[in-house]
């Protein structure tokens, strides 16, 4: 699930009691035994394999006249049953879109006959996640615009190794996708994964950057390129369907209070849907006032659907990699 750099990354209020953010788990890794950080990374491995066997069998779901609720919800049984749990919702981002739309727990729309439709699924163990997309074109006539993003990160795992600056990955991934005539999304990043953080502070561009960052031996990273045949950027759209929690702020509302105990039970600081939350609550009302208190008190990060400003189509793919000693291992190969 892509970052997106234009959205004001989370706020962390440290004088919440539970406030989930990159503080607490800047120093973890160096505090790890052998032990935990061998079971850490088998753990990523695991939710590798989980995505990579979910995705296997999107071409079969992802057919004319499907239902977008359907998929999204068979997906994520489908993680669960690989022994995994869903690391953020089902993503189905369709044409112009180019991230983070999942359907709403009433959707009716269907695929239609031509779409692109992009696939992206993160399946996690213990927090250690596999985020991994596909774009499916139904249209048969996108083959150009779908090898863009797939050589762009060909590309960018053939020259992720320790020593090497995240903006040299943005170089290659831009490279292949323009040299094929379309524009890198610029203001969409992959990024670093820690154990329940799916965003943890530094992003993959897919455009040539000063980025110093350099990878280093053990870093988790979901490598994203999205290829547009429009603008090359994204913009919010009005719509939001997927949260995070971000500060466990007071809030006075009783059903609030609530839906926050069970975010933070069910979630910890992993994206969800509000689809997620529908069957905890009798009323669409009571849940829709409740998700509004907790936006407004800035308990929730927001992920609104992205588009490419210029309606262009766009094909994403991505794959979650480890960095080795002297190259990057793809822990969701298929």
């Amino acid at each position: 699930m892509a970052e997106n750099e234009d959205s004001h990354g989370h706020v962390h209020d440290e004088s919440h009691e539970h406030s989930h953010g990159e503080h607490e788990h800047s120093h973890e890794r160096e505090e790890m035994t052998p032990e935990e950080l061998a079971q850490m990374l088998a753990n990523f491995q695991k939710a590798g394999k989980a995505a990579a066997s979910v995705i296997k069998e999107v071409p079969k779901l992802v057919l004319p006249g499907e239902s977008l609720l359907d998929i999204a919800e068979t997906l994520e049984k489908m993680v669960v049953d690989a022994g995994a749990k869903p690391a953020f919702p089902a993503n189905i981002s369709i044409n112009e879109i180019a991230a983070h739309f999942t359907p709403e727990a009433d959707n009716d729309v269907i695929v239609g006959e031509r779409d692109v439709v992009k696939i992206d699924i993160g399946a996690h163990i213990d927090g250690c996640i596999g985020d991994m997309a596909v774009t499916v074109d139904l249209s048969g006539e996108q083959g150009k615009l779908c090898e863009a993003s797939e050589a762009a990160l060909s590309a960018a795992i053939a020259c992720m190794k320790p020593g090497v600056s995240v903006g040299k990955v943005g170089e290659a991934i831009e490279k292949e996708i323009t040299s094929r005539g379309f524009r890198p999304i610029e203001n969409l990043t992959g990024h670093k994964i820690e154990p329940y953080l799916l965003h943890a502070g530094v992003g993959i561009p897919n455009i040539s950057s000063s980025a110093s960052y350099e990878l280093k031996e053990g870093d988790v990273f979901a490598v994203e390129p999205f290829a547009s045949a429009g603008s090359g950027r994204v913009a919010d759209t009005s719509q939001v369907e997927i949260f995070a929690l971000q500060a466990t702020p007071k809030l006075r509302g009783k059903y609030s209070r609530e839906l926050l105990t069970h975010i933070l039970e069910n979630y910890f600081s992993l994206p969800f849907a509000e689809r997620w939350l529908s069957k905890l609550f009798n009323s669409k009302l009571t849940l829709s006032t409740s998700l509004r208190e907790l936006i407004s008190s800035g308990a929730l990060h927001p992920y609104p659907v992205l588009r490419d400003t210029g309606r262009g189509l766009v094909s994403q793919k991505e794959h979650t990699v480890l960095i080795e000693h002297d190259s990057a291992k793809v822990l969701t190969s298929v």
